[in-house]
């Protein structure tokens, strides 16, 4: 449960008003910059249909950047919040769905339910998260021992899998016909190209439950990385808590995993910057990495956007080339 001593409580207002600040900036940013630029005028009378509201303006901002920003603001809430939740559970800071292979077993589901012809939703969302479930499953049984989630075994196992994954995508590949490999190679590099509004409401409504359940656990994160006898003694259910946080998470990363494909490292950038910036209670970086997370990524697709000369790049190469070499230095100093 949340403690509701007023500091806290200003201090969680204070941090989520200031990341709503820094996300709300971004997605104007988002919107207004492209192969078409438009003024903050334009922009304004296109969002609040006032004026004489110009029909191509319109409809660029409403149909193809606004849902795309949503979109990218969501994604990048679920990566970053997931990349909390694996932090605090595994008490390892390299620990994120990508590098941990919930990722690349959701593409799995998600690319096996693309050829099986049920694109559509709910169909690869489902197929999507029956491999991130199955992929998860592994992970437990491969690393299972006295305890539920062991710190290191349970990480390497995590990038086994990942890496069988991988080579699992590659056969899929391989089989897949012309028309649909183009597509499917895009898609799993991070493509948000391919949103629309309605995709993106039903998304939305997925999520924020899952937001709102993982905020309401926090404290039990806390306690969590203050070791398993503390949290016992404060009346923590560590497998119940364990259990629902991995489930939730991987609802979320499946989730996003089968409308945008794989975007990596966001998980693994925001949790270590925010609590750098805000400190380790994680009733505080619970909606710092939701907020904070979904302007980074919307900055990050807007750099993928707007970088090439022609064209647009997949927002997963831009996550990858600032996350990858965090990584690795952070993989040193863990040594």
């Amino acid at each position: 449960m949340i403690n509701k001593s007023p500091f806290i409580m200003k201090r969680i207002c204070f941090v989520s008003l200031l990341m709503l600040l820094l996300l709300f900036l971004a997605m104007i940013l988002g919107i207004s910059m492209g192969s078409t630029e438009y003024g903050i005028k334009e922009i304004w009378e296109s969002l609040t249909c006032s004026g004489e509201t110009d029909s191509m303006a319109y409809s660029i901002i409403w149909h193809i950047r606004f849902p795309r920003v949503v979109l990218a603001a969501l994604v990048g809430a679920t990566l970053s919040l997931g990349g909390l939740v694996f932090q605090a559970l595994l008490r390892n800071p390299l620990a994120e769905p990508y590098i941990l292979g919930i990722s690349g077993g959701s593409a799995v589901g998600a690319i096996t339910g693309i050829l099986m012809g049920i694109s559509r939703f709910p169909g690869v969302s489902l197929t999507s998260f029956a491999g991130s479930i199955a992929t998860l499953l592994l992970i437990i049984v491969i690393s299972s021992g006295p305890t539920i989630l062991k710190k290191d075994s349970l990480l390497l196992s995590g990038v086994m899998v990942n890496a069988f994954c991988s080579a699992v995508i590659m056969f899929l590949l391989s089989i897949a016909q012309d028309s649909r490999l183009h597509n499917i190679l895009f898609w799993l590099m991070g493509d948000l190209s391919l949103s629309e509004i309605k995709g993106v409401m039903i998304l939305a409504a997925t999520l924020i439950p899952c937001f709102v359940l993982i905020f309401l656990l926090s404290n039990s994160m806390n306690l969590l990385l203050m070791g398993k006898d503390v949290a016992r003694t404060t009346g923590v259910n560590i497998k119940a808590v364990s259990i629902t946080l991995l489930v939730i998470t991987s609802l979320m990363v499946s989730a996003t995993v089968s409308h945008c494909g794989l975007i990596g490292f966001v998980g693994l950038v925001m949790p270590h910057l925010l609590r750098l910036i805000f400190g380790p209670d994680h009733r505080v970086l619970v909606p710092a990495c939701i907020l904070g997370g979904g302007a980074y990524m919307v900055f990050c697709d807007l750099l993928a956007r707007v970088l090439p000369a022609q064209g647009e790049m997949p927002s997963g190469v831009i996550t990858a080339m600032i996350g990858a070499p965090l990584f690795i230095f952070l993989l040193k100093r863990t040594r």
